[in-house]
């Protein structure tokens, strides 16, 4: 018997395998968090694509099974079930992951969801769980814990606050924290960045910032690619990224890239390091409820033009040369930018706990930390 259909036979669980269970696993969370003022709604085009293994090059070294649990007839959660290859093969590991994960506020719900995930991964010889992952690193990550009032920024999560202690509840335990820094212009500590500057210019001689060419764009993901895998390589939850997953980010990304807060750091010509910040789009996501048709288009074309905050979603610098201050550097220059276009503020993040030198730099340069969210680990036994 096929694994999935054996555990989709449990009580109140049910493998999505069809078309209405798909558009039931997506449209969940829009009315799960429909009284909540600073959920922000997702684009449901989006969503369909990230979940669909024909379109999302994450699932060419990857599987996922989607499972959806009910509760009089009623979808009362939903959960994913990922075998990330590139990751048990990246860390000599035999993890696998959770992730999508949202329930009412009911544990019997939620001990059922983690039940048939963790059943569905041991099935493939996975021997920890870990997450959540939506479905991978370059996606959104975490559970929120901390900073329930402020509205996510663009690519990030939002949760309900009672969460953390629900999968705690279900055995998994806190494996990381992931931190968001606000940084606002009315106190961020310019002094402090020019100084920065002066330093790392003169550690580093031969050293440039430019704005990434949008004209010679295949060109700029291939250089963010291979500058990402080396910076990453040592981090916490890191896994090779494949090229086809950089070039379908960047086709996503580059309709809302701003080359303003878009910058490669070269030395004397090489690439040794990437700053991607991007305009905070939830400002008109939260005006949009999940479609762009038939005036959604319209409303995102008006109200992108109010966007007032960035948030920095991809940054690396390659091993050589971290520790000499170009994080700052390339912080600085789309602060710098964003601050002469009138905008008020800046997200910095997600950051690892344990990053605590570029936890430093966001600090001193006037950054407080907004939000927290966790990543949860369990052994499978």
């Amino acid at each position: 018997m096929d694994a999935n259909s054996d555990l989709s036979n449990l009580k109140g669980v049910a493998f999505v395998s069809t078309e209405e269970e798909r558009r039931q696993f997506i449209d969940f969370p829009y009315r799960h968090y429909a009284d909540d003022p600073v959920w922000v709604p997702p684009l449901k085009i989006q969503q369909k694509d990230l979940l669909n293994p024909q379109k999302n090059p994450f699932f060419k070294d990857a599987e996922m099974a989607l499972f959806l649990a009910y509760d009089n007839g009623k979808v009362a959660g939903r959960i994913a079930a990922i075998h990330n290859h590139a990751y048990n093969r990246h860390n000599n590991d035999t993890a696998g992951f959770f992730g999508f994960f949202e329930c009412n506020e009911n544990q019997f719900v939620a001990d059922l969801l983690f039940r048939v995930v963790r059943d569905w991964l041991k099935l493939r010889g996975c021997t920890k769980l870990l997450g959540p992952m939506n479905p991978g690193l370059l996606d959104e990550i975490g559970i929120q814990i901390e900073g329930f009032e402020h509205r996510p920024a663009v690519m990030m999560p939002h949760s309900k606050p009672y969460y953390d202690e629900m999968i705690q509840k279900t055995g998994l335990k806190k494996e990381m924290d992931l931190f968001a820094y606000r940084v606002l212009s009315s106190t961020v500590r310019f002094d402090r960045m020019d100084r920065a500057l002066e330093i790392v210019k003169k550690r580093t001689p031969g050293i440039e910032v430019r704005k990434v060419n949008l004209r010679k764009f295949d060109d700029e993901v291939r250089i963010i690619h291979d500058v990402f895998n080396r910076a990453w390589a040592k981090n916490w939850g890191f896994y090779e990224i494949s090229m086809d997953t950089f070039i379908h980010l960047g086709k996503e990304l580059k309709m809302i890239i701003d080359t303003d807060y878009a910058h490669v750091a070269e030395v004397n010509g090489e690439p040794v390091a990437f700053s991607i910040a991007l305009p905070d789009y939830n400002q008109v996501f939260a005006k949009l409820d999940g479609t762009l048709f038939p005036t959604g288009l319209f409303k995102l074309l008006w109200h992108r033009r109010k966007i007032n905050s960035i948030r920095t979603a991809l940054m690396g610098v390659i091993p050589e040369y971290q520790g000499r201050g170009i994080d700052a550097l390339l912080t600085r220059e789309s602060m710098v930018n964003g601050l002469g276009r009138g905008f008020v503020s800046a997200e910095v993040g997600w950051l690892l706990e344990t990053n605590t030198g570029i936890l430093r730099v966001v600090e001193r340069i006037g950054g407080y930390k907004e939000k927290t969210y966790r990543m949860y680990g369990q052994p499978l036994v």
